[in-house]
């Protein structure tokens, strides 16, 4: 172990993932030490985290939100330097003095900032999932390129890492094949709507949509797990993480979300990672690797646990699921427009704009009218996000 402390930036400190981190870091003070704190307009949370961490830097995205935010430190006596904007975001994720950047901002505007990251060589710890989706072919060449170390933290991937051997540059570069992996099985809860009758999922009300029965997430997020499209940009993020074809990625039911999920080899062998819902312990294992270190996540009773539930996945049931699963198979900008439609539509549900059962319909909609293109540029995958998410909003004030 190095006797250096560490200095991380945690991007997206308010959510769910980023509070998980903070935890984890302050069990480890001999370790690690908080760097800048960053989130989009939760200053009062963010104050709240600034006295108890003491970061550097504090970036709230709202230039409102960060002045309220400036004020309250220095009322407090708290020395945080408070910055705003996205430039500030790139700069706390580049810095000279940062080792480990933890990418959890949600959606498509933590592309940017975790891209600045891993151009500045950092080891980034990636919850942000659709820096992979929006920008995959762009964002893989930039962590070879700038010899940065990328590590996944959605527990489904994280678990997929463990499972692989060691020698991870190789299958990087020459796919699983060369590590003797047959498949990945990737498995899903379900979310809360895995039984409810067809019928009843046009009046889901978005409290119901957010209510995951096995972990506590953001809004946004929760949804996307029930309508189980976050699982199909977990399949477009594996492709890419693991240099793997999405026929190669079998999304499988697992309700207990105690699996979390497995790799096949061509000998037979099936190693799956388990453990208790909890997000501290894929973000323990990456903030440490290769070593391991205490994360406060109980010991998995097995005993308890009793028994362990494996289904297909229903694509009528879950059509944004089957959707995901195209746009991977298509490629080129297609994730990339899949996930500007879906995010505009989630937050249209969220406001109650439009039912449950139109967030697929409004995502395959803006599928079928945009062009698909081969980005060559993050310009062209940012015009491919913006044009979709124009569409999105056009179809939606048409409903």
């Amino acid at each position: 172990m190095s006797s250096a402390i560490q200095q991380v930036t945690v991007l997206g400190a308010t959510g769910s993932i980023g509070v998980s981190t903070l935890d984890v870091l302050a069990r480890h003070p001999d370790r690690y030490s908080v760097f800048a704190l960053t989130a989009d307009r939760k200053w009062q949370i963010l104050a709240t985290q600034c006295l108890q961490h003491n970061p550097r830097y504090a970036v709230l995205n709202d230039e409102a939100s960060a002045l309220a935010l400036a004020e309250e430190l220095r009322r407090q006596g708290c020395k945080t330097e408070v910055l705003q904007g996205e430039d500030a975001l790139a700069q706390v994720a580049s810095h000279v003095d940062v080792q480990v950047v933890m990418a959890a901002i949600v959606g498509a505007a933590g592309l940017l900032p975790t891209l600045a990251a891993v151009k500045a060589g950092k080891k980034v710890l990636l919850a942000n999932k659709e820096a992979l989706v929006m920008a995959g072919g762009l964002f893989t060449r930039a962590v070879a390129e700038h010899g940065a170390t990328l590590l996944p933290i959605d527990s489904e991937h994280n678990a997929i890492f463990q499972c692989l051997p060691n020698h991870r540059s190789d299958y990087l570069v020459n796919g699983l094949q060369s590590s003797g992996v047959r498949k990945i099985l990737l498995t899903a809860s379900g979310g809360p709507f895995r039984n409810t009758p067809l019928a009843d999922l046009k009046a889901v009300t978005p409290e119901q949509a957010c209510a995951h029965p096995n972990w506590s997430m953001g809004q946004k997020i929760s949804v996307d797990s029930a309508t189980m499209l976050n699982k199909g940009l977990e399949l477009i993020e594996a492709c890419w993480l693991f240099n793997t074809k999405p026929d190669q990625v079998q999304v499988v039911i697992h309700p207990q979300s105690v699996i979390h999920s497995m790799v096949e080899y061509v000998d037979g062998s099936v190693l799956a990672q388990l453990g208790n819902p909890d997000m501290r312990t894929p973000i323990a294992h990456a903030l440490a690797w290769p070593e391991r270190i205490p994360s406060g996540v109980a010991s998995l009773d097995i005993i308890a646990t009793a028994r362990l539930d494996f289904s297909a996945p229903d694509y009528e049931r879950f059509p944004c699921l089957r959707l995901a699963k195209q746009a991977a198979e298509r490629a080129a900008t297609a994730p990339t427009i899949l996930n500007a439609a879906n995010e505009v539509a989630v937050a249209a549900f969220l406001q109650r704009q439009i039912r449950f059962d139109q967030i697929s319909q409004i995502i395959a909609s803006v599928l079928d009218r945009q062009e698909v293109i081969e980005p060559d540029s993050l310009e062209l995958v940012i015009a491919s996000d913006q044009k979709a998410r124009q569409l999105a909003h056009s179809l939606i004030s048409a409903l």
